[in-house]
């Protein structure tokens, strides 16, 4: 368990998970789908068993969220490179929780985490071009802007969008 603040928590992914994060997919199912190409592709709860037991097999730390003791959303590291020390830390929130600081200091605590205890160099975030939202996060933590991936995510409806490559590096973050 990770204590953001006294309303949010980061809680290990587990299997007991699973109705939670299917029911709020499912249930925002229109406002995740515009960022999140998963969403059209997670049916049933058994979907999203299958991404959780993923998960768990791979050094890839993913946390729940929980904010006022309600589950929220998820943030974590994917592509985890231990030899090279690099990570790259991925998120989404529900909407009806937007505009509360929530990501932006649970992600603050991740990179403090992964600098401090995973021993990581380099953390990048990648975000779609046109999601201003999701884009502030980096913005605010310090992040640089590295450049822009041409097509590299495959949205929903078969429409590819550039993504947006922030990076923060150890010795940028102790000073």
């Amino acid at each position: 368990m990770i204590q953001v603040s006294d309303d949010i928590v980061l809680y290990p992914l587990s299997v007991d998970d699973i109705f939670k994060i299917f029911n709020t997919l499912n249930s925002e199912r229109e406002y995740l789908r515009e960022w999140l190409p998963f969403v059209d592709s997670t049916h049933e709860e058994e979907d999203t068993a299958s991404f959780v037991n993923h998960v768990l097999q791979t050094e890839d730390q993913q946390f729940t969220i929980y904010y006022k003791d309600e589950f929220v959303g998820l943030v974590g590291f994917k592509d985890t490179d231990t030899t090279n020390k690099k990570t790259e830390i991925g998120y989404w929130l529900s909407q009806y929780v937007q505009g509360k600081e929530i990501m932006i200091q649970s992600v603050q605590k991740l990179v403090d985490y992964a600098f401090n205890e995973m021993d990581i160099n380099r953390i990048q975030i990648k975000v779609a071009v046109d999601n201003n939202k999701s884009k502030r996060i980096p913005e605010k933590l310090g992040f640089q802007f590295e450049g822009i991936e041409r097509d590299g995510e495959l949205l929903v409806d078969g429409v590819y969008t550039d993504i947006t490559v922030y990076s923060l590096l150890k010795r940028e973050y102790d000073k």
